[in-house]
């Protein structure tokens, strides 16, 4: 039997190395293709450019050296050709597919960060990436690596110095996650980040920084820097979790900015004050809450709440009730925008795979690689974001539109009534 097995995990090994190595030599043939498309339409750009002697002036000129890509199927050795330029211009062909010195892919390069947060020291990344791409990988070098860190951290440097005068953003979601990175400065070092909605409804990276513990003096500094650069005003609207740090200087630094409390937070919180036998139902009494249609049906199951719970468990009810106000901003804006605004999802997404981690790094990072880190890894994210529902919606509410219960605010419109106490 363990003969028969072991000949089967052979034969299932040498069908996976056929295929992986089939893939590759299509994924070169691909590349190769594309590459002299490029080319091609750059020679027909230059079809009329003529030399002296009325030859044409940018001509093929054979191939650069091949080099292998690493790519996520793998390494794959590729050849980029080159041109001639005869007229003396310094005419050249550069692939957008395949860039000048380029011998990682996007994707690979977005994923040394990650492997990074996650535990994998400079030494092991070769080996984890050859694992993760069934093949052995070159050009990833401890020296290589920590080339890549120190470059990570100037490209954070340079962003966190842009000129923010210019900049609007309708929302923002901000957040403290602690990574469980050891930095040599620190070990209660926390990323104070903040994800952004311009007005046309695309989501951006507004600020990455770090704070010791989410303190309001972190909070503070990070948002003075940004006013320090030129922006004009807060967001219409801030969304985060109950750590008091950012609010209080939110409060401060942007004091016309509303607050909306994350529902994904607080239900977590109130759930783990209460029994499990009474979190099924404290559950669904919470998302009749927020998933109520106007803020008077709301109120109406956050009162329920409120009376099914207070006696036998009042701390768990004020859990819920000391941030009612703030649990419910959204509905003074756009109904398409509930679902982005009651949650920090998109930063607790880009997170998810770090910020639970238990195995803490072997070695302590400086502050601006771990900076450098975590910029990357929310860059490589950034390309995956997608616009808030209706982005036509912010425009209107910058120009001074108000909301009601999702809808816009006109003269037939019936007053908003105050809260009740």
């Amino acid at each position: 039997m363990k003969k028969i097995m072991k000949e089967t995990n052979g034969r299932k090994a040498q069908t996976k190395s056929a295929l992986d190595e089939l893939i590759q030599q299509g994924a070169r043939q691909i590349i190769e293709q594309a590459v002299e498309a490029e080319l091609a339409s750059m020679l027909e750009q230059y079809s009329n450019v003529r030399s002296i002697d009325g030859r044409r002036a940018v001509v093929r000129n054979g191939y650069l050296p091949e080099r292998e890509v690493v790519t996520a199927i793998g390494p794959v050795p590729v050849r980029v050709p080159k041109v001639r330029d005869r007229s003396g211009s310094g005419i050249r062909f550069n692939s957008a597919v395949v860039p000048p010195y380029v011998r990682k892919s996007a994707r690979v390069s977005a994923a040394l960060p990650w492997l990074y947060l996650r535990g994998i020291s400079t030494g092991d990344m070769s080996e984890a990436m050859g694992i993760m791409l069934g093949g052995q990988v070159s050009g990833l070098s401890p020296n290589v690596v920590s080339r890549l860190k120190a470059q990570w951290a100037d490209e954070h440097a340079q962003w966190n110095q842009r000129e923010l005068s210019l900049a609007r953003w309708v929302y923002w979601w901000a957040d403290g996650i602690h990574t469980g990175v050891r930095s040599d400065d620190s070990d209660g070092q926390c990323l104070l980040v903040i994800i952004g909605v311009k007005p046309d409804g695309t989501k951006e990276r507004v600020a990455i920084s770090d704070g010791y513990r989410e303190s309001k003096a972190s909070w503070a500094e990070l948002l003075l820097d940004l006013k320090k650069r030129g922006l004009q005003s807060g967001p219409l609207l801030a969304c985060g979790d109950g750590a008091m740090g950012f609010w209080a200087a939110m409060e401060e630094v942007f004091p016309q900015t509303k607050h909306q409390r994350c529902w994904f937070h607080k239900m977590g919180n109130v759930l783990n004050a209460l029994p499990k036998s009474q979190q099924a139902r404290a559950k669904k009494a919470m998302q009749d809450i927020w998933m109520a249609a106007t803020r008077a049906e709301a109120l109406v199951a956050f009162n329920h709440f409120v009376d099914t719970h207070s006696a036998k468990y009042p701390k768990v009810v004020e859990k819920l009730t000391q941030d009612r106000d703030e649990l419910l901003a959204f509905y003074d804006f756009p109904a398409e925008h509930w679902q982005h605004l009651r949650t920090t999802n998109p930063i607790e997404s880009t997170f998810a795979t770090v910020r639970h981690r238990t195995k803490r790094t072997r070695n302590c990072v400086s502050r601006a690689t771990f900076l450098g880190l975590a910029f990357k890894l929310i860059e490589s994210a950034e390309d995956s974001w997608r616009r808030i529902r209706a982005p036509e919606k912010t425009a209107t509410m910058l120009d001074g539109m108000t909301f009601k219960d999702g809808e816009p605010v006109t003269d037939s419109t019936p007053a908003q009534q105050p809260l009740a106490a």
